[in-house]
């Protein structure tokens, strides 16, 4: 007898985690039901891939959605509407916003906003600091919290933790991963002086140098090794870190950022100015080789956006007072997807950085994989497609791209949130439907 399914998607060459094959994929009440659906098999909705792959959902791990906040710059309703039509199914959000999610009431507070207002499934990281140390291991057992991020070099507010005895105390309490950015506060602070305002934007990369991000990351694996807790160093960005890592991988992950992966200093300040400053900055091309060593290596673990917006005006001031970071959520997946094309890294190693990596670093549960049992998300891209990224398509309330004018192979079609369609050709598609990631405790 015919088996009837909410959602079958034919036709589409699917990436499984053994390989690549066309599968006919049923799915029922928001997972997926089977891998081999009868050409009998009848379904509500019938998508057909024909000429398209079928990736599993794929996950930014590192966003910051701004909110609560400034709407006018972002918001979770405006940021996962860019995330799936980027063709993302998952974003995790980070913990920087005003308020900062660093005690039970702001969290309760996204727990409770993200139901009705996203488009996609989030994931919510809590930030520590000096302030909330002994209370961290009760809020990373909270519903949908991903990770604790501990912000060792300078950001907003009190969330900055960059010394090694408050650092030490936070690796000692609870056991989820805890997220780092790794940048040294005191070199940077000691660098300082020697800078002012109005001098060129390139000086960014010049003051946050290599070896501020490269002490970071090594005091963060001493402590990792003397507390024997997981770490993850997000956005790492030097060659002398991708190099030191590799020693760790029984105890620390680490993330690349598109940015690193695609742009080269100086030529991006010269052409882009406060566009293109960000933390840590984008660096020249011995750091971008060896970033992409690391990806064929496999020492990277996962591929961010950062996507960090801010508006025109912050970003158009003199340096240093511009504001650090660049939107990215929206354009990660086509871009990655040119990278493919272009032969810096295969199909299925992207869908290993960007679905399997995530959910593997993270404890996401049926997330990851296109696998009977798992969560019904798909990322539904034409790899032929050639389009020009403007920054009329960007959503963002923020309203630009660093990457407006760069002509792109491959596209996201088709996103698929636990069998909901969210985004089809260019168009989001009916009321938000994310929810809170469910994380392995």
């Amino acid at each position: 007898m015919p088996t009837h399914y909410d959602l079958l998607i034919t036709n589409g060459v699917c990436v499984l985690p053994w390989g690549e094959t066309v599968a006919r994929i049923g799915v029922i009440n928001g997972r997926i039901a089977t891998l081999e659906a009868d050409a009998t098999d009848t379904a509500d909705t019938v998508l057909d891939a024909r000429n398209l792959h079928v990736l599993p959902g794929l996950i930014d791990p590192h966003v910051h959605l701004r909110d609560p906040g400034d709407a006018s710059v972002e918001s979770i309703p405006t940021g996962t509407k860019a995330a799936v039509l980027g063709g993302l199914t998952a974003v995790f959000d980070m913990p920087n916003t005003n308020p900062a999610i660093t005690k039970a009431g702001a969290l309760e507070w996204k727990q409770n906003y993200i139901p009705g207002h996203a488009y996609c499934d989030l994931g919510i990281y809590i930030g520590a600091t000096k302030q909330n140390v002994d209370e961290l291991a009760a809020l990373e057992a909270g519903d949908g919290v991903c990770a604790i991020k501990v912000f060792a070099g300078s950001t907003t507010g009190d969330l900055l933790v960059e010394d090694d005895e408050t650092i030490e105390r936070v690796m000692r309490g609870g056991r989820r991963r805890i997220a780092f950015h790794s940048e040294d506060e005191y070199r940077l602070n000691a660098r300082k002086p020697a800078f002012s305002t109005g001098m060129p934007y390139a000086s960014h990369m010049e003051w946050r140098d290599a070896e501020c991000a490269a002490l970071g990351t090594r005091r963060i694996m001493a402590l990792a090794r003397k507390t024997n807790r997981p770490a993850h160093i997000v956005h790492v960005s030097t060659a002398e870190e991708f190099d030191y890592l590799r020693d760790f991988k029984d105890i620390t992950t680490c993330e690349v950022l598109l940015n690193h992966l695609t742009q080269i200093a100086p030529e991006c300040y010269e052409r882009l100015g406060g566009y293109a400053v960000m933390n840590p900055p984008i660096r020249d091309q011995r750091h971008y080789d060896a970033a992409w060593a690391a990806v064929r290596s496999g020492v990277v673990d996962n591929v961010g956006s950062d996507h960090a917006p801010h508006s025109r005006a912050a970003k158009e001031r003199p340096w240093p007072e511009t504001a650090a970071g660049l939107t990215g959520v929206q354009t990660l997946v086509p871009i990655m997807l040119d990278h493919v094309n272009a032969g810096r890294l295969s199909l299925g190693r992207m869908v290993d950085l960007m679905a399997a990596g995530p959910a593997r670093i993270f404890g996401a549960l049926r997330k990851g994989r296109i696998a009977v049992g798992y969560d019904a998300d798909f990322s539904i891209v034409d790899l032929r497609r050639t389009r020009t990224i403007e920054n009329d398509w960007i959503v963002t309330p923020a309203g630009w791209t660093p990457f407006a004018g760069m002509r792109v192979q491959g596209w996201p079609q088709v996103t698929v949130v636990r069998g909901h369609i969210v985004m089809r050709d260019d168009a989001v598609q009916g009321a938000p439907v994310g929810r809170m990631v469910r994380f392995r405790s």
